[in-house]
């Protein structure tokens, strides 16, 4: 059973979830109605945090998934963590300037390739050992 990377999917849930939420309060504070998306760069960056988490989950749950099944529950997990604490950099530091996200963006993104590494090495090592 996968029960550590099942609870550090459910904590990435949860950043995703408040990206949103900020995005619903910078709406109120910079008087961005629904549907508009542009006109305030100060909630664009919001915006575009809340939209680069989204764009990146698929990348990163699969893999996360793949990762603890085939290598370790644990190792997901702590890597699972890395890459939330990547998106909390980025959602902070892209919400100020967008010179300030690199950091954090470049953080999840290299634990995003560690675990298609890992996961990609799991899976070879299992059809080389089990057909």
């Amino acid at each position: 059973m996968l029960h550590w990377t099942a609870l550090v999917t459910v904590l990435a849930v949860l950043v995703y979830f408040f990206t949103s939420y900020l995005v619903g309060r910078a709406r109120q504070q910079y008087g961005v109605a629904a549907p508009a998306i542009i006109g305030n760069p100060d909630f664009e960056r919001v915006f575009r945090v809340q939209m680069n988490t989204l764009e990146w989950m698929p990348i990163f749950l699969p893999l996360l998934w793949l990762f603890g099944y085939y290598l370790s529950d644990k190792v997901a997990a702590v890597l699972g963590l890395v890459w939330c604490v990547g998106r909390v950099l980025y959602m902070l530091g892209y919400s100020k300037a967008a010179a300030n996200r690199g950091l954090g963006f470049g953080i999840q993104a290299v634990v995003c390739l560690v675990l298609l590494i890992g996961a990609l090495a799991g899976i070879v090592s299992a059809l080389a050992h089990n057909g």
